[in-house]
Protein backbone atom coordinates (compact mmCIF):
# COMPACT_ATOMS: atom_id res chain seq x y z
CA UNK A 1 0.00 0.00 0.00
CA UNK A 2 1.67 3.06 -0.96
CA UNK A 3 -1.44 6.04 -0.01
CA UNK A 4 0.05 8.66 0.93
CA UNK A 5 -3.34 10.88 1.28
CA UNK A 6 -3.11 11.69 4.65
CA UNK A 7 0.60 11.75 5.74
CA UNK A 8 1.74 14.23 2.86
CA UNK A 9 0.36 17.65 4.90
CA UNK A 10 0.92 15.98 8.33
CA UNK A 11 3.71 18.49 8.82
CA UNK A 12 2.74 22.34 9.14
CA UNK A 13 4.58 25.30 9.38
CA UNK A 14 3.80 27.21 13.04
CA UNK A 15 4.84 29.55 14.84
CA UNK A 16 4.38 30.01 18.75
CA UNK A 17 4.70 32.90 21.32
CA UNK A 18 6.88 35.78 20.12
CA UNK A 19 10.05 35.96 21.48
CA UNK A 20 9.52 38.95 22.46
CA UNK A 21 6.96 38.32 24.85
CA UNK A 22 9.94 36.04 26.45
CA UNK A 23 12.72 38.69 28.04
CA UNK A 24 14.26 35.89 30.50
CA UNK A 25 13.04 32.91 32.45
CA UNK A 26 11.54 33.17 35.16
CA UNK A 27 10.81 37.07 35.02
CA UNK A 28 7.15 36.79 35.74
CA UNK A 29 6.65 35.42 38.88
CA UNK A 30 4.24 33.44 39.74
CA UNK A 31 1.22 31.69 37.80
CA UNK A 32 -2.18 30.33 39.53
CA UNK A 33 -4.05 27.19 37.51
CA UNK A 34 -7.07 25.75 39.09
CA UNK A 35 -8.48 22.33 38.03
CA UNK A 36 -11.66 21.66 39.90
CA UNK A 37 -11.46 18.06 39.03
CA UNK A 38 -7.76 17.90 40.92
CA UNK A 39 -4.96 15.74 39.75
CA UNK A 40 -4.38 12.79 41.38
CA UNK A 41 -1.40 11.56 39.60
CA UNK A 42 1.24 13.17 37.27
CA UNK A 43 1.55 10.18 34.45
CA UNK A 44 -1.23 9.82 31.97
CA UNK A 45 -0.58 6.21 31.44
CA UNK A 46 -1.97 5.38 34.89
CA UNK A 47 -5.01 7.42 34.38
CA UNK A 48 -7.12 8.05 31.49
CA UNK A 49 -8.61 10.91 33.54
CA UNK A 50 -8.51 14.74 31.79
CA UNK A 51 -7.16 16.47 34.47
CA UNK A 52 -4.36 13.70 35.09
CA UNK A 53 -3.53 14.09 31.47
CA UNK A 54 -3.69 17.82 31.36
CA UNK A 55 -1.26 18.09 34.74
CA UNK A 56 1.31 15.95 33.67
CA UNK A 57 1.64 17.76 30.59
CA UNK A 58 3.35 20.65 31.99
CA UNK A 59 6.19 18.57 32.97
CA UNK A 60 5.69 15.22 30.37
CA UNK A 61 5.88 16.24 26.59
CA UNK A 62 5.60 14.14 23.44
CA UNK A 63 7.87 14.10 20.21
CA UNK A 64 4.82 16.17 18.46
CA UNK A 65 1.53 17.82 19.62
CA UNK A 66 -1.44 19.08 17.73
CA UNK A 67 -2.37 22.68 17.62
CA UNK A 68 -5.29 24.71 17.78
CA UNK A 69 -6.39 23.78 14.68
CA UNK A 70 -5.24 20.38 14.73
CA UNK A 71 -1.88 20.28 12.74
CA UNK A 72 0.72 18.37 13.82
CA UNK A 73 3.86 20.32 15.11
CA UNK A 74 7.07 18.70 16.18
CA UNK A 75 7.93 19.36 19.93
CA UNK A 76 11.15 16.99 21.23
CA UNK A 77 11.30 15.81 17.22
CA UNK A 78 13.13 17.86 14.87
CA UNK A 79 10.24 17.67 12.92
CA UNK A 80 7.15 15.45 11.96
CA UNK A 81 7.66 12.42 9.75
CA UNK A 82 5.76 11.96 6.41
CA UNK A 83 5.94 10.02 3.41
CA UNK A 84 7.22 13.37 1.76
CA UNK A 85 10.22 13.86 4.22
CA UNK A 86 10.91 9.99 4.12
CA UNK A 87 9.85 9.82 7.60
CA UNK A 88 7.34 7.77 6.92
CA UNK A 89 7.95 4.43 4.51
CA UNK A 90 6.34 3.72 1.65
CA UNK A 91 4.59 0.91 2.73
CA UNK A 92 2.87 2.64 5.86
CA UNK A 93 4.79 -0.10 8.15
CA UNK A 94 6.87 2.10 9.89
CA UNK A 95 7.76 6.07 10.88
CA UNK A 96 11.07 7.14 11.80
CA UNK A 97 11.39 10.05 14.12
CA UNK A 98 14.33 12.12 15.20
CA UNK A 99 14.95 13.42 18.58
CA UNK A 100 16.03 17.05 18.66
CA UNK A 101 19.93 17.31 19.73
CA UNK A 102 21.04 18.90 23.03
CA UNK A 103 17.32 17.94 25.38
CA UNK A 104 18.17 17.47 28.37
CA UNK A 105 15.46 16.02 31.40
CA UNK A 106 15.09 18.77 34.34
CA UNK A 107 17.61 16.80 35.97
CA UNK A 108 20.21 17.80 33.67
CA UNK A 109 20.78 14.12 31.82
CA UNK A 110 20.45 13.42 28.45
CA UNK A 111 17.04 12.62 26.36
CA UNK A 112 17.74 10.08 24.16
CA UNK A 113 16.16 7.48 21.81
CA UNK A 114 16.37 4.87 24.73
CA UNK A 115 13.50 6.48 26.29
CA UNK A 116 11.30 6.91 23.96
CA UNK A 117 11.67 3.08 23.10
CA UNK A 118 11.49 2.35 27.32
CA UNK A 119 7.89 4.12 26.97
CA UNK A 120 6.66 2.38 24.40
CA UNK A 121 7.44 -0.84 26.29
CA UNK A 122 6.58 0.26 29.33
CA UNK A 123 2.99 0.75 28.46
CA UNK A 124 2.78 -2.33 26.00
CA UNK A 125 4.11 -4.77 28.90
CA UNK A 126 1.39 -7.33 29.59
CA UNK A 127 1.64 -7.32 33.11
CA UNK A 128 0.59 -3.99 33.27
CA UNK A 129 -2.36 -2.11 32.75
CA UNK A 130 -1.68 1.10 30.63
CA UNK A 131 -4.78 3.46 30.14
CA UNK A 132 -3.42 5.17 26.61
CA UNK A 133 -2.69 1.17 25.33
CA UNK A 134 -4.62 2.05 22.40
CA UNK A 135 -2.22 4.66 20.99
CA UNK A 136 0.20 1.47 20.80
CA UNK A 137 -1.62 -0.79 18.41
CA UNK A 138 -0.25 -2.96 15.80
CA UNK A 139 3.85 -2.08 16.82
CA UNK A 140 5.80 -4.87 16.33
CA UNK A 141 8.93 -3.80 17.30
CA UNK A 142 10.82 -0.27 17.80
CA UNK A 143 14.63 0.04 16.81
CA UNK A 144 16.87 2.65 18.04
CA UNK A 145 20.21 2.78 15.73
CA UNK A 146 21.31 6.04 17.45
CA UNK A 147 20.67 8.13 20.57
CA UNK A 148 18.57 10.34 18.53
CA UNK A 149 16.70 8.26 16.28
CA UNK A 150 13.21 6.06 17.10
CA UNK A 151 12.10 3.88 14.41
CA UNK A 152 8.71 2.49 14.76
CA UNK A 153 7.77 -0.81 12.75
CA UNK A 154 4.11 -2.20 12.86
CA UNK A 155 2.81 -5.22 11.96
CA UNK A 156 0.96 -3.98 9.17
CA UNK A 157 0.04 -0.87 7.11
CA UNK A 158 -0.76 2.23 9.44
CA UNK A 159 -2.05 5.61 7.46
CA UNK A 160 -2.16 7.30 10.32
CA UNK A 161 1.47 6.43 12.72
CA UNK A 162 0.52 9.31 14.73
CA UNK A 163 -0.85 7.30 17.76
CA UNK A 164 2.31 6.81 19.67
CA UNK A 165 4.26 9.45 21.05
CA UNK A 166 2.00 12.24 20.13
CA UNK A 167 -0.11 14.38 22.00
CA UNK A 168 -0.64 15.06 25.65
CA UNK A 169 -1.81 11.73 25.93
CA UNK A 170 1.40 9.41 25.08
CA UNK A 171 4.71 11.31 26.69
CA UNK A 172 8.27 10.16 26.88
CA UNK A 173 9.31 8.88 29.79
CA UNK A 174 12.50 8.56 31.51
CA UNK A 175 13.76 5.46 31.25
CA UNK A 176 16.07 6.33 34.53
CA UNK A 177 12.97 7.04 36.35
CA UNK A 178 10.52 3.95 35.56
CA UNK A 179 12.68 1.10 34.42
CA UNK A 180 12.12 -0.40 37.66
CA UNK A 181 7.89 0.65 37.24
CA UNK A 182 6.93 -1.64 34.45
CA UNK A 183 4.59 -4.32 34.33
CA UNK A 184 2.54 -4.75 37.73
CA UNK A 185 5.10 -2.71 39.69
CA UNK A 186 3.97 0.48 37.62
CA UNK A 187 1.28 1.54 40.48
CA UNK A 188 3.94 0.90 43.34
CA UNK A 189 5.91 3.65 42.05
CA UNK A 190 4.48 6.65 44.43
CA UNK A 191 7.65 9.11 43.72
CA UNK A 192 7.99 8.82 39.89
CA UNK A 193 4.07 8.79 39.47
CA UNK A 194 3.90 11.59 41.44
CA UNK A 195 7.16 13.06 40.45
CA UNK A 196 8.21 12.66 37.14
CA UNK A 197 11.39 13.94 35.40
CA UNK A 198 9.88 15.45 32.05
CA UNK A 199 11.65 17.95 29.51
CA UNK A 200 8.18 20.43 30.09
CA UNK A 201 8.38 23.71 31.00
CA UNK A 202 8.45 23.08 34.23
CA UNK A 203 9.28 20.26 36.91
CA UNK A 204 7.47 18.98 39.83
CA UNK A 205 8.75 20.64 43.36
CA UNK A 206 5.81 18.73 45.55
CA UNK A 207 2.49 16.85 44.72
CA UNK A 208 -0.09 16.38 47.33
CA UNK A 209 -2.32 14.34 45.12
CA UNK A 210 -5.87 15.12 45.05
CA UNK A 211 -5.15 18.64 46.32
CA UNK A 212 -2.28 20.61 44.80
CA UNK A 213 1.15 20.33 43.02
CA UNK A 214 3.75 23.04 43.04
CA UNK A 215 5.76 23.51 40.01
CA UNK A 216 9.09 25.90 39.22
CA UNK A 217 10.62 26.76 35.78
CA UNK A 218 12.58 23.75 34.77
CA UNK A 219 16.39 24.92 34.37
CA UNK A 220 17.77 22.85 31.69
CA UNK A 221 14.17 23.26 29.10
CA UNK A 222 14.96 23.50 25.85
CA UNK A 223 14.21 27.46 25.18
CA UNK A 224 16.73 29.24 27.37
CA UNK A 225 13.72 32.22 28.02
CA UNK A 226 10.99 29.89 28.34
CA UNK A 227 9.08 29.45 30.81
CA UNK A 228 8.63 33.15 31.60
CA UNK A 229 6.72 32.29 34.95
CA UNK A 230 9.54 31.12 37.72
CA UNK A 231 6.58 29.38 39.63
CA UNK A 232 3.58 27.82 39.25
CA UNK A 233 0.61 25.94 41.11
CA UNK A 234 -2.00 23.98 40.05
CA UNK A 235 -4.67 23.93 42.63
CA UNK A 236 -7.25 20.88 42.61
CA UNK A 237 -10.61 20.40 44.26
CA UNK A 238 -14.08 22.20 44.63
CA UNK A 239 -15.76 23.01 41.70
CA UNK A 240 -16.08 24.65 38.53
CA UNK A 241 -18.52 27.26 39.81
CA UNK A 242 -15.91 28.37 42.84
CA UNK A 243 -13.27 28.10 39.83
CA UNK A 244 -14.76 30.34 37.52
CA UNK A 245 -15.06 32.83 40.19
CA UNK A 246 -11.28 32.63 41.10
CA UNK A 247 -10.50 34.06 37.66
CA UNK A 248 -13.34 35.94 36.41
CA UNK A 249 -14.55 37.41 39.31
CA UNK A 250 -11.83 37.59 42.12
CA UNK A 251 -8.84 37.64 40.57
CA UNK A 252 -7.39 35.13 42.79
CA UNK A 253 -6.26 32.75 39.80
CA UNK A 254 -4.78 32.77 36.75
CA UNK A 255 -6.46 30.08 34.90
CA UNK A 256 -9.35 27.75 35.12
CA UNK A 257 -10.35 25.00 33.46
CA UNK A 258 -13.30 22.71 31.96
CA UNK A 259 -16.05 25.51 33.47
CA UNK A 260 -18.97 23.69 33.29
CA UNK A 261 -21.55 25.87 33.74
CA UNK A 262 -24.96 27.09 33.24
CA UNK A 263 -24.55 30.18 30.35
CA UNK A 264 -26.13 32.25 32.58
CA UNK A 265 -24.32 32.07 35.63
CA UNK A 266 -20.82 32.03 33.29
CA UNK A 267 -22.34 35.34 31.69
CA UNK A 268 -22.72 37.11 35.09
CA UNK A 269 -19.64 36.08 36.75
CA UNK A 270 -17.68 37.50 33.28
CA UNK A 271 -19.15 40.86 34.29
CA UNK A 272 -16.53 40.93 37.05
CA UNK A 273 -13.99 42.48 34.80
CA UNK A 274 -10.89 40.22 36.06
CA UNK A 275 -10.99 37.33 33.66
CA UNK A 276 -11.81 36.10 29.76
CA UNK A 277 -13.90 33.29 29.01
CA UNK A 278 -12.30 31.29 26.18
CA UNK A 279 -14.49 28.03 24.13
CA UNK A 280 -13.57 26.49 21.26
CA UNK A 281 -15.38 23.02 20.15
CA UNK A 282 -13.91 19.50 19.63
CA UNK A 283 -14.42 16.29 20.30
CA UNK A 284 -16.00 16.66 23.56
CA UNK A 285 -18.83 14.39 23.86
CA UNK A 286 -20.70 14.08 27.28
CA UNK A 287 -22.20 10.99 27.36
CA UNK A 288 -23.87 7.97 28.89
CA UNK A 289 -22.08 4.46 28.93
CA UNK A 290 -24.08 1.43 29.48
CA UNK A 291 -22.58 -1.09 31.83
CA UNK A 292 -22.47 -4.43 29.76
CA UNK A 293 -21.56 -6.46 33.10
CA UNK A 294 -23.38 -6.86 36.14
CA UNK A 295 -21.79 -4.65 39.15
CA UNK A 296 -23.82 -6.27 42.13
CA UNK A 297 -21.77 -5.95 44.90
CA UNK A 298 -23.59 -9.60 45.77
CA UNK A 299 -20.90 -11.04 43.15
CA UNK A 300 -17.26 -12.07 44.62
CA UNK A 301 -15.04 -8.78 44.83
CA UNK A 302 -12.54 -9.03 41.06
CA UNK A 303 -15.59 -10.73 39.53
CA UNK A 304 -17.71 -7.27 39.90
CA UNK A 305 -18.15 -5.15 36.25
CA UNK A 306 -16.02 -8.15 34.67
CA UNK A 307 -16.85 -9.82 31.30
CA UNK A 308 -17.68 -13.05 33.14
CA UNK A 309 -20.84 -11.72 34.46
CA UNK A 310 -23.23 -10.36 31.81
CA UNK A 311 -25.49 -7.30 32.86
CA UNK A 312 -28.90 -8.67 33.78
CA UNK A 313 -31.02 -5.61 32.73
CA UNK A 314 -28.89 -3.85 30.16
CA UNK A 315 -27.62 -6.57 28.59
CA UNK A 316 -30.95 -6.61 26.54
CA UNK A 317 -30.79 -3.72 23.30
CA UNK A 318 -34.76 -2.96 23.85
CA UNK A 319 -33.45 -1.62 27.52
CA UNK A 320 -30.64 0.28 26.69
CA UNK A 321 -32.51 1.72 23.50
CA UNK A 322 -35.84 2.46 25.31
CA UNK A 323 -33.83 4.78 28.23
CA UNK A 324 -31.94 6.16 25.43
CA UNK A 325 -35.09 7.42 23.68
CA UNK A 326 -36.73 8.58 26.97
CA UNK A 327 -34.24 11.35 26.94
CA UNK A 328 -34.60 15.23 25.58
CA UNK A 329 -31.02 16.12 24.19
CA UNK A 330 -31.96 19.54 23.28
CA UNK A 331 -33.59 20.17 27.09
CA UNK A 332 -30.06 19.14 28.33
CA UNK A 333 -27.99 21.21 25.67
CA UNK A 334 -30.17 24.14 26.53
CA UNK A 335 -29.89 24.44 30.20
CA UNK A 336 -26.23 22.85 30.68
CA UNK A 337 -24.32 24.54 27.81
CA UNK A 338 -26.53 27.13 25.77
CA UNK A 339 -24.60 28.07 22.47
CA UNK A 340 -21.28 25.81 24.34
CA UNK A 341 -23.05 22.47 23.54
CA UNK A 342 -25.15 20.86 20.71
CA UNK A 343 -27.46 17.98 21.17
CA UNK A 344 -25.60 15.10 19.31
CA UNK A 345 -26.15 11.20 18.67
CA UNK A 346 -22.58 10.65 17.73
CA UNK A 347 -19.62 9.56 19.80
CA UNK A 348 -17.18 11.53 17.59
CA UNK A 349 -18.63 14.48 16.27
CA UNK A 350 -16.08 16.26 14.48
CA UNK A 351 -14.06 16.24 12.10
CA UNK A 352 -17.10 16.36 9.38
CA UNK A 353 -14.62 13.71 7.61
CA UNK A 354 -15.59 11.65 10.73
CA UNK A 355 -18.95 12.48 11.61
CA UNK A 356 -21.97 10.24 11.06
CA UNK A 357 -24.92 12.16 10.19
CA UNK A 358 -26.55 9.80 12.88
CA UNK A 359 -29.81 12.04 13.97
CA UNK A 360 -32.46 9.88 15.35
CA UNK A 361 -31.81 10.11 18.77
CA UNK A 362 -32.59 13.82 18.65
CA UNK A 363 -36.32 13.42 19.14
CA UNK A 364 -37.64 12.26 22.52
CA UNK A 365 -40.51 9.74 22.20
CA UNK A 366 -41.39 8.61 25.77
CA UNK A 367 -44.37 6.59 24.29
CA UNK A 368 -42.04 4.43 22.02
CA UNK A 369 -39.40 4.06 24.87
CA UNK A 370 -42.86 1.96 27.17
CA UNK A 371 -43.80 0.12 24.28
CA UNK A 372 -40.29 -1.09 23.89
CA UNK A 373 -39.66 -1.91 27.37
CA UNK A 374 -43.04 -3.59 26.94
CA UNK A 375 -41.96 -5.41 24.09
CA UNK A 376 -38.97 -6.82 25.90
CA UNK A 377 -41.51 -7.95 28.46
CA UNK A 378 -40.71 -5.27 31.09
CA UNK A 379 -44.21 -4.67 32.90
CA UNK A 380 -46.17 -2.67 35.89
CA UNK A 381 -47.40 -6.12 37.37
CA UNK A 382 -48.27 -4.61 40.88
CA UNK A 383 -49.19 -0.66 39.71
CA UNK A 384 -46.08 0.88 42.01
CA UNK A 385 -44.94 2.73 38.67
CA UNK A 386 -41.71 0.39 38.31
CA UNK A 387 -41.58 -2.36 35.75
CA UNK A 388 -40.66 -5.89 36.31
CA UNK A 389 -39.38 -8.89 34.61
CA UNK A 390 -39.38 -12.66 36.23
CA UNK A 391 -39.27 -11.03 39.68
CA UNK A 392 -36.81 -8.36 38.97
CA UNK A 393 -37.50 -4.52 39.04
CA UNK A 394 -35.98 -2.43 36.47
CA UNK A 395 -33.89 -0.62 38.72
CA UNK A 396 -30.62 0.97 37.58
CA UNK A 397 -27.59 3.41 39.70
CA UNK A 398 -26.42 5.98 37.78
CA UNK A 399 -23.24 7.71 38.78
CA UNK A 400 -21.38 10.72 37.77
CA UNK A 401 -18.93 13.26 38.97
CA UNK A 402 -19.61 16.05 41.32
CA UNK A 403 -20.63 19.07 39.06
CA UNK A 404 -24.16 21.45 39.02
CA UNK A 405 -24.26 20.76 35.56
CA UNK A 406 -24.23 16.78 35.93
CA UNK A 407 -26.14 16.92 39.05
CA UNK A 408 -29.00 18.80 36.90
CA UNK A 409 -28.57 15.91 34.10
CA UNK A 410 -29.01 13.19 36.32
CA UNK A 411 -32.03 14.69 38.16
CA UNK A 412 -34.42 15.18 34.41
CA UNK A 413 -32.62 11.90 33.57
CA UNK A 414 -33.84 9.78 36.20
CA UNK A 415 -37.48 11.83 35.69
CA UNK A 416 -37.68 10.99 32.46
CA UNK A 417 -36.47 6.88 33.20
CA UNK A 418 -39.33 7.00 35.76
CA UNK A 419 -42.20 8.43 33.85
CA UNK A 420 -41.13 4.92 31.50
CA UNK A 421 -41.48 2.87 34.65
CA UNK A 422 -37.49 2.76 35.65
CA UNK A 423 -36.72 3.41 38.83
CA UNK A 424 -32.93 5.36 39.11
CA UNK A 425 -31.02 5.69 41.91
CA UNK A 426 -28.51 8.88 41.45
CA UNK A 427 -25.19 8.93 42.99
CA UNK A 428 -22.32 11.46 42.36
CA UNK A 429 -18.68 10.73 43.42
CA UNK A 430 -15.96 13.58 44.11
CA UNK A 431 -14.14 14.17 40.54
CA UNK A 432 -11.09 13.80 41.82
CA UNK A 433 -12.31 10.08 42.80
CA UNK A 434 -14.30 9.12 40.11
CA UNK A 435 -11.92 10.22 37.07
CA UNK A 436 -8.73 9.16 39.53
CA UNK A 437 -6.42 5.72 38.70
CA UNK A 438 -6.47 4.04 41.98
CA UNK A 439 -6.94 0.27 41.58
CA UNK A 440 -8.20 0.10 45.32
CA UNK A 441 -10.79 2.41 44.41
CA UNK A 442 -14.23 1.03 44.27
CA UNK A 443 -15.72 4.68 42.66
CA UNK A 444 -13.44 5.14 39.77
CA UNK A 445 -15.32 5.31 36.28
CA UNK A 446 -13.22 2.45 34.97
CA UNK A 447 -14.22 0.05 37.70
CA UNK A 448 -17.53 1.02 37.07
CA UNK A 449 -19.25 -0.50 39.86
CA UNK A 450 -22.44 1.34 38.38
CA UNK A 451 -25.44 0.54 35.87
CA UNK A 452 -24.98 4.00 34.21
CA UNK A 453 -22.23 6.66 34.04
CA UNK A 454 -22.10 9.79 32.70
CA UNK A 455 -18.58 11.41 31.78
CA UNK A 456 -17.28 13.13 28.78
CA UNK A 457 -13.80 12.71 27.57
CA UNK A 458 -11.94 13.48 23.97
CA UNK A 459 -9.22 12.36 21.58
CA UNK A 460 -5.84 14.41 20.83
CA UNK A 461 -5.45 15.32 17.06
CA UNK A 462 -8.18 15.27 13.99
CA UNK A 463 -8.07 11.30 13.64
CA UNK A 464 -10.46 9.11 15.38
CA UNK A 465 -8.97 5.89 14.68
CA UNK A 466 -6.99 5.48 18.59
CA UNK A 467 -10.38 6.88 20.39
CA UNK A 468 -12.26 3.79 18.84
CA UNK A 469 -9.51 1.44 19.60
CA UNK A 470 -10.58 1.88 22.97
CA UNK A 471 -14.17 -0.38 22.45
CA UNK A 472 -12.21 -3.51 20.64
CA UNK A 473 -12.52 -6.51 22.71
CA UNK A 474 -10.50 -7.53 25.39
CA UNK A 475 -9.66 -3.83 26.23
CA UNK A 476 -11.68 -3.64 29.18
CA UNK A 477 -10.72 -2.51 32.90
CA UNK A 478 -10.34 -5.40 34.73
CA UNK A 479 -8.09 -7.01 38.16
CA UNK A 480 -5.91 -8.32 36.00
CA UNK A 481 -4.96 -5.31 34.34
CA UNK A 482 -5.40 -2.96 37.40
CA UNK A 483 -8.60 -1.61 36.37
CA UNK A 484 -6.58 0.39 33.53
CA UNK A 485 -8.44 -0.54 30.48
CA UNK A 486 -10.36 2.28 28.22
CA UNK A 487 -13.53 0.20 27.03
CA UNK A 488 -15.13 1.39 29.65
CA UNK A 489 -18.77 -0.13 29.14
CA UNK A 490 -16.97 -3.72 28.67
CA UNK A 491 -18.65 -4.08 25.16
CA UNK A 492 -17.11 -6.65 22.38
CA UNK A 493 -18.46 -6.61 18.57
CA UNK A 494 -16.19 -9.17 16.08
CA UNK A 495 -17.83 -6.71 13.59
CA UNK A 496 -16.54 -3.51 15.25
CA UNK A 497 -13.42 -4.92 15.44
CA UNK A 498 -12.95 -6.42 11.90
CA UNK A 499 -13.98 -2.63 10.88
CA UNK A 500 -11.09 -1.59 13.39
CA UNK A 501 -8.97 -3.46 11.37
CA UNK A 502 -9.94 -2.54 8.10
CA UNK A 503 -9.42 1.13 9.30
CA UNK A 504 -5.73 0.59 10.41
CA UNK A 505 -5.06 -0.28 6.79
CA UNK A 506 -7.01 2.22 5.17
CA UNK A 507 -5.29 5.14 3.70
CA UNK A 508 -7.50 7.12 1.58
CA UNK A 509 -9.39 9.87 3.64
CA UNK A 510 -12.96 9.25 1.85
CA UNK A 511 -12.90 5.61 2.77
CA UNK A 512 -11.46 6.36 6.34
CA UNK A 513 -14.39 8.68 7.10
CA UNK A 514 -17.19 5.68 5.68
CA UNK A 515 -15.38 3.11 8.19
CA UNK A 516 -15.27 5.62 10.99
CA UNK A 517 -19.01 6.81 10.82
CA UNK A 518 -19.65 3.04 10.77
CA UNK A 519 -17.92 2.12 13.98
CA UNK A 520 -19.51 5.41 15.85
CA UNK A 521 -23.11 3.93 14.34
CA UNK A 522 -22.32 0.12 15.67
CA UNK A 523 -21.52 1.60 19.54
CA UNK A 524 -24.07 4.55 19.54
CA UNK A 525 -27.42 3.28 17.12
CA UNK A 526 -26.89 -0.13 16.74
CA UNK A 527 -26.16 -1.76 19.81
CA UNK A 528 -26.25 1.83 22.03
CA UNK A 529 -23.86 0.75 24.58
CA UNK A 530 -22.90 4.37 24.14
CA UNK A 531 -26.26 6.68 24.49
CA UNK A 532 -24.29 10.18 23.62
CA UNK A 533 -25.78 13.12 24.80
CA UNK A 534 -24.54 16.34 24.37
CA UNK A 535 -21.23 17.79 21.98
CA UNK A 536 -19.66 20.32 24.53
CA UNK A 537 -17.89 23.11 23.87
CA UNK A 538 -15.14 23.21 25.75
CA UNK A 539 -15.35 26.52 28.19
CA UNK A 540 -12.03 27.95 30.24
CA UNK A 541 -10.99 31.07 31.72
CA UNK A 542 -8.22 33.50 31.54
CA UNK A 543 -6.92 36.43 33.55
CA UNK A 544 -6.91 39.61 31.73
CA UNK A 545 -3.09 39.88 32.60
CA UNK A 546 -2.35 36.34 31.73
CA UNK A 547 -1.28 36.50 28.28
CA UNK A 548 -0.22 33.73 25.44
CA UNK A 549 -3.16 31.42 26.07
CA UNK A 550 -4.45 29.25 23.02
CA UNK A 551 -7.51 27.19 23.98
CA UNK A 552 -6.75 24.10 22.63
CA UNK A 553 -9.38 20.86 22.01
CA UNK A 554 -7.09 19.12 20.24
CA UNK A 555 -4.69 18.36 22.52
CA UNK A 556 -3.91 19.35 26.44
CA UNK A 557 -5.01 22.72 27.31
CA UNK A 558 -1.80 23.27 29.09
CA UNK A 559 0.08 22.07 25.87
CA UNK A 560 1.56 25.96 25.33
CA UNK A 561 2.11 27.12 28.88
CA UNK A 562 5.77 27.32 27.78
CA UNK A 563 4.74 30.47 26.03
CA UNK A 564 2.26 32.37 28.62
CA UNK A 565 3.67 35.36 29.66
CA UNK A 566 1.97 38.18 32.26
CA UNK A 567 0.80 40.99 30.89
CA UNK A 568 1.98 44.67 31.85
CA UNK A 569 -0.46 46.73 32.71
Amino acid sequence: MKTKTLLLGAAASFVLAPAAAMAERGSDGHVNIIYWQAPSIMTPYLSSGTKDIEASSLVLEPLGRYTETGALVPFLAEEIPTVENGGVAEDLKSITWKLKSGLLWSDGSPVTSADVKFTADYCMNPEGGCAQLAKFDHISSIDTPDDLTVVVNFDEAMPNPYGPFMGGQSPILQKAQFENCVGAAASTCTEANFNPIGTGPFKVDEFKPNDVISLSANPNYRDPAKPAFATATLKGGGDAESAARAVLQTGEFDYAWNLQLAPDVLASMAEGGQGTPVSAFGTLVERLEMNMTDPSPNLPEGERSTVAHPHPILSDFKVRKALSMAIDRELLTEIGYGQAGRATCNLVPAPELYASDNTECLTQDLDGAKALLEEAGWTDSDGDGIREKDGMKLSLLYQSSTNAVRQDFQALIKDWWRQIGVETELRNVDASVFFGGDPGSPDTFQKFYADVEMYANNFDGTDPQSYLQMYRCGNEPKPSSQWQGENINRFCNEEYDALLDELAKTGELSKRGEIAKKLNDIITKETMTIVPLVDRGRVSAHSNTLGGVILNTWDSELWNAADWFRVKG
